[in-house]
C-alpha cells in the first residue's frame, strides 16, 4: 500500500490554502493524500478531506486564524500518532496569531514536540543536497553564545544521526559542526566558545569541526558531509536560502513521525492574488512522501 501523507492548509488568511491547492491538484506520486482545513478551502480537492472549520470566506481575525491553525495541527499530530497517516506536512502559520489564540510555543517545531508527549526536537532545513540542523532556533542573537551548550549540541547531533539513519537510510552519516565565531574564533581573538565548548564536544561525539561558516557549507554542497549542525537560526537559514531559494523544506527531527513544511511564511500581503509560488510546498510534500515510502516500504 502507498503511504498516507497528511497536509494542513495553515493560516486561512495566508497563501497556505493556495499553494496546498496547487500541489494537491497535481500531487507528487507514490503516496495517498489527506488534506486538513476549513471546509470551503479544501472542498474542491480530489483527496481525502478532514474538515476543521466551515466557511471562512470572510477574513478571520488573527485569533480565529490562530485557533484554526491550532486545531489543524492537533488533528494532524493525532492522526500521525495513531498511525492513520505516515507523515504530515504543515502549511504556513503566523506565530503571533496562534500565540494570541492561546498556543504558547515559539513555533511548530516545539509545539509538535509537546503534542507528541513532550519529546525534544530539532529543526532541519533541506535544500537540494544541503541539510542544516539548528542547535538554537528562535532566540535573540545576544542569547546564542550561552545557549550553544554541550547538551544542545549533543541533542542536535543525536537527532540528526538518527534521522539520517532511520529516515534517509544512510549507514554512516557524516556530520559537520559550524563554528560560532568568525574564523573559528582565530585562537580566541574573536571568542573562545569554539575552542572551549564546540571543539571538545565535536571530538567526543565524532562530528567534524567546528568549521567556519564560509567553508563548511561549501564542503557540504560538494558532498563531503550529509548534514551540518549550526549554532544559530540565521546562519543556517541563509545557507539554505542560497542553496535553494523557494524550494527549501523544514523537517522536524526527534518526533515519532515524519513532519515537513515549506520554508516560507504566510505572505499575507499576496494572499488571494493567485501569484504565490508553490515550489517550497511541493518540495515539502514530495520529501514527506519520499521519506514515508522509505519507512513504510
Amino acid at each position: 500500500m502507498s503511504p498516507r501523507v497528511l497536509v494542513t492548509v495553515g493560516d486561512p488568511r495566508g497563501i497556505g490554502p493556495e499553494v496546498v491547492s496547487k500541489v494537491l491538484g497535481d500531487p507528487p506520486g507514490g503516496a495517498e493524500y489527506v488534506v486538513v482545513g476549513p471546509e470551503d478551502l479544501i472542498a474542491g480537492l480530489s483527496c481525502e478531506q478532514v474538515v476543521i472549520g466551515e466557511q471562512v470566506s470572510h477574513t478571520p481575525t488573527s485569533i480565529e486564524a490562530g485557533r484554526l491553525v491550532g486545531l489543524q495541527v492537533e488533528k494532524a499530530a493525532f492522526l500521525a500518532l495513531s498511525g492513520y497517516v505516515d507523515a504530515i506536512v504543515t502549511g504556513p502559520a503566523e506565530k503571533k496569531a496562534f500565540q494570541e489564540a492561546g498556543y504558547l510555543y515559539p513555533g511548530h517545531t516545539e509545539w509538535l514536540g509537546a503534542l507528541a508527549g513532550g519529546v525534544e526536537t530539532s529543526m532541519m532545513l533541506v535544500a537540494g543536497g544541503l541539510r542544516v540542523v539548528l542547535i538554537t532556533t528562535h532566540i535573540a542573537l545576544r542569547d546564542v553564545p550561552a545557549s550553544v551548550t554541550p547538551e544542545q549540541i549533543v541533542r542536535a547531533a543525536q537527532h540528526t544521526d538518527r534521522a539520517l539513519r532511520d529516515w534517509w537510510g544512510l549507514r554512516d552519516p557524516r556530520i559537520a559542526l559550524c563554528a560560532l565565531n568568525p574564523h573559528v574564533g582565530d585562537g580566541g581573538l574573536f571568542g573562545a566558545e569554539d575552542d572551549e565548548v564546540l571543539r571538545p564536544v565535536a571530538r567526543e561525539i565524532g562530528v567534524s569541526g567546528p568549521m567556519p561558516a564560509d567553508t563548511v557549507f561549501v564542503k557540504a554542497l560538494r558532498g563531503d558531509f550529509d548534514a551540518v549542525l549550526v549554532p544559530y537560526h540565521d546562519v543556517g537559514m541563509t545557507a539554505v536560502k542560497m542553496a535553494g531559494f523557494g524550494s527549501g523544506v523544514n523537517v522536524t527531527l526527534g518526533l515519532p513521525f515524519i513532519r515537513t513544511a515549506p520554508d516560507h511564511g504566510t505572505a499575507l500581503d499576496i494572499a488571494g492574488k493567485g501569484i504565490a509560488d508553490s515550489g517550497s510546498m511541493r518540495q515539502a510534500v514530495a520529501l514527506a512522501a519520499e521519506l514515508a515510502q522509505l519507512n513504510t516500504g
